[in-house]
């Protein structure tokens, strides 16, 4: 294939794609490790990882060689068949899982993952209701969509959300008392919000969820697409706060960066969920099955989990810090941190004076720096935007 120049592909891009992207002018060729590359030969340090998705890097040797082995024998046959690779990440999933939680769907994304959830509530509870919070995050599908408590997202796609949905404010177990009743099916939260802005609630408030969900047979469904497979410190997020819930989404890093995500809960709660009541025509396939095995090896291998936790509480001391007015709030665990700044105007700088010298960054939420990188980083690559950010502010 011939090697196009960057303008070709935006000029292409232009032409031939839905707009609905506010894409950066960057496109990139090839990675490794913690590095992208893109169509001039520049070096990014990648501290965005395809948004907490590429965990164990890029081009990672073993998992190249698993993709390469798996691609050569068999990519895809469909759920009508049992799939051996399929077996064995439910088996490594169930390994990394909290409690009683065994029992795992696969599906392609994220949002796949919490409508798959939301189904299994309502099908299992036999109630009608579903409490998210303010300001969450749980994809763009219909079901997903109405359960992102963000108007922006909902905005002129009104007809597809249900009036399943109720918004409690995140870390107030009041606000959740207020709402729960006889109708509620199931309560959905993110261990960090992190499209939210990195926001975090108290192990408190998530004693008292769970309490409250057992209390009034409501299942507690926590959404480990973006804080899951390490990210927090720990294999899932919630195990943060002592907690565990009755169903566990998952997607992102699961795959090490296939398309892949997961319904994970116990034996009891997954038995409704009989044949012709849910299905998908990739999910949990061959190749992205065999993807998932590859990543967990290779977490486990090198203790990947530990990493994030031990130089995600370097980092975030370090950012804490730095004595800045620019600087409203440090957030975050393990390696998802979020770095508020006084203004959007301030963290679009900081973003584009990290990307002018080589690292890459996201903004969320208007005004928060968010570091979601690999979780192979290593201090001196972290050191680096530590100190673009006392440049540039």
């Amino acid at each position: 294939m011939i090697k196009m120049k960057f303008e070709e592909v935006k000029e292409m891009s232009s032409k031939y794609l839905f707009q609905n992207y506010g894409r950066i002018d960057l496109s990139f060729t090839h990675g490794k490790g913690c590095y992208l590359y893109d169509t001039e030969g520049r070096e990014y340090l990648d501290l965005v990882a395809g948004i907490a998705v590429n965990s164990i890097g890029y081009a990672h040797p073993d998992w190249v060689k698993a993709m390469q082995d798996q691609v050569a024998k068999l990519c895809h046959v469909s759920n009508l068949y049992y799939v051996e690779e399929q077996a064995k990440l439910a088996e490594k999933v169930a390994s990394i899982t909290p409690g009683d939680l065994d029992r795992t769907l696969f599906v392609n994304s994220g949002a796949e993952a919490n409508e798959g959830a939301l189904k299994l509530a309502v099908r299992y509870t036999g109630r009608s209701k579903v409490l998210s919070a303010l300001n969450s995050f749980h994809g763009r599908t219909a079901a997903s969509l109405g359960a992102t408590g963000q108007t922006k997202y909902q905005a002129s796609f009104e007809p597809l959300i249900s009036d399943a949905y109720q918004y409690y404010e995140y870390g107030n177990i009041e606000s959740v008392k207020e709402m729960v009743s006889k109708d509620t099916a199931a309560l959905i939260v993110e261990p960090i919000q992190g499209e939210g802005g990195v926001r975090m609630a108290s192990k408190e408030f998530f004693k008292a969820v769970r309490d409250i969900c057992t209390d009034n047979g409501v299942l507690m469904i926590v959404d480990e697409v973006q804080t899951g497979i390490g990210r927090m410190g720990t294999w899932y997020g919630i195990q943060n706060y002592d907690v565990i819930p009755d169903v566990i989404t998952m997607a992102k890093a699961l795959g090490g960066g296939a398309p892949i995500g997961a319904v994970t809960t116990t034996d009891d709660i997954a038995k409704v969920m009989t044949p012709g009541t849910h299905g998908t025509t990739f999910g949990g396939n061959p190749l992205v099955t065999a993807s998932g095995c590859a990543t967990l090896d290779i977490m486990k291998k090198e203790n990947l989990v530990q990493n994030s936790h031990d130089l995600g509480a370097r980092w975030i001391a370090d950012l804490k810090g730095i004595k800045s007015d620019k600087i409203k709030e440090v957030r975050g665990c393990g390696l998802i941190i979020g770095v508020e700044m006084d203004s959007n105007e301030t963290a679009a700088a900081v973003q584009k004076h990290c990307r002018d010298n080589g690292v890459l960054v996201n903004v969320c939420h208007g005004n928060t720096v968010r570091l979601i990188p690999p979780l192979i980083i290593n201090d001196a690559q972290k050191d680096v935007f530590t100190k673009l950010l006392k440049e540039c502010i």
